[in-house]
């Protein structure tokens, strides 16, 4: 049977640890507060008015109110957790900041990842009859090899090289698997051909009847897609709209894969070498309050309580916060370390910190 999630880190070693002083924001578009904002009623209501400003969130009175009460316990919480003086990441205000945690477990942004209309078995047996018609076999579906080089280096970046810009799933759509699939297919692609070519997560939201469009579903069904698809457009040819619609069909040379394969679960040096190679889909846990607020550091903290969430692992290294994955997120480039976190690779645990040793795969292109 299917299992719920699937998979894909991402790595920073040249990100600069992110000052544990509370100036919150290490990208532009994050909001900065100081002590003094949170001294007062009414000087906590500048900082909300600010940040609804700053986000453009429409809020009517009596939902506003409620609102802030939320907003400033969190805008609390993140100070102190930013002048504890031991962790080796930051919080920060983002739109999140005053939603509850089972609204936005609730939200496309919380659960994306989603069992598909057919099981595992079912799918590899399509995928591989496709291929029989397509060209005799020569090429076969694979699971669990690993993939990737032997030995891998000690720090790995794919970024300026196989990953376009960081993008948003937006607040309508549960579509990290889509995001997460394409990241990946993105990055073989630019290693094998010298081209780095941005690509429709909408058609696979669109036309990937196995998922469940803006309800969630998973890469390795994405990339089957793909396959029996024979490719996937440009992104400009069809782009993203951060809602379901009819499958279109639309003329513009498409970007192929051969198949997939997954990388060993809770085996860390399987997805080194596979994340050496290429970037690399990974299921994780984001559901957290301190997830969802992470603002830079190497993230070491409660991510929640599920495989909920998709993102793509684009390389790994170490730092003084520890060694991590670099994981391009698809929650914009306003979260995080300019839409990236970096995951701590320091854990006892044997599915990783936030899971990510779990569930992941890859493309394989020739």
């Amino acid at each position: 049977m299917v299992r719920a999630a699937e998979v894909a880190t991402t790595m920073a070693a040249t990100l600069v640890v992110v000052g544990m002083a509370l100036s919150i924001a290490p990208v532009a578009s994050a909001i900065d507060y100081t002590e003094r904002d949170l001294a007062s009623e009414e000087s906590l209501w500048a900082l909300y008015e600010r940040w609804c400003a700053h986000y453009n969130m429409a809020r009517d009175h009596g939902e506003k109110t409620r609102r802030f009460d939320l907003f400033k316990e969190n805008a609390r919480r993140i100070y102190e957790h930013n002048h504890q003086g031991n962790a080796t990441y930051t919080l920060g205000l983002n739109r999140f900041s005053d939603m509850t945690d089972e609204e936005f477990n609730r939200s496309p942004y919380g659960g994306c990842l989603t069992a598909p209309r057919m099981s595992d078995d079912e799918i590899e047996e399509l995928h591989h009859h496709h291929h029989q018609q397509e060209d005799d076999g020569s090429f076969n579906l694979t699971h669990g090899s690993g993939g990737g080089k032997l030995g891998a280096p000690p720090a790995v970046d794919w970024r300026g090289r196989a990953v376009t810009r960081v993008k948003d799933q937006g607040p309508t759509c549960g579509s990290c698997w889509a995001f997460s699939a394409i990241a990946a297919v993105e990055g073989i692609n630019a290693i094998r051909t010298r081209n780095l070519v941005p690509l429709s997560e909408q058609q696979l939201v669109d036309c990937d009847k196995l998922n469940h469009g803006c309800n969630g579903g998973l890469m390795t069904t994405a990339f089957s897609f793909v396959v029996r698809n024979r490719g996937v457009v440009p992104e400009g040819a069809y782009p993203y709209m951060g809602r379901e619609g009819r499958c279109k069909h639309v003329m513009a040379p498409p970007v192929t894969i051969y198949g997939y394969q997954r990388v060993p679960r809770f085996d860390a040096n399987a997805l080194m070498n596979a994340v050496a190679a290429q970037p690399v889909s990974v299921a994780i846990e984001a559901s957290s309050f301190e997830f969802r607020h992470y603002q830079g550091g190497v993230f070491n903290g409660n991510c929640g309580g599920r495989l909920g969430h998709a993102a793509t692992a684009v390389g790994y290294g170490a730092d003084a916060g520890g060694p991590f994955w670099i994981v391009k997120n698809s929650w914009g480039p306003g979260w995080g370390e300019g839409g990236y976190v970096r995951i701590s690779r320091n854990t006892p645990v044997r599915q990783g910190v936030c899971g990510i040793l779990t569930e992941n795969s890859y493309p394989v292109k020739r």
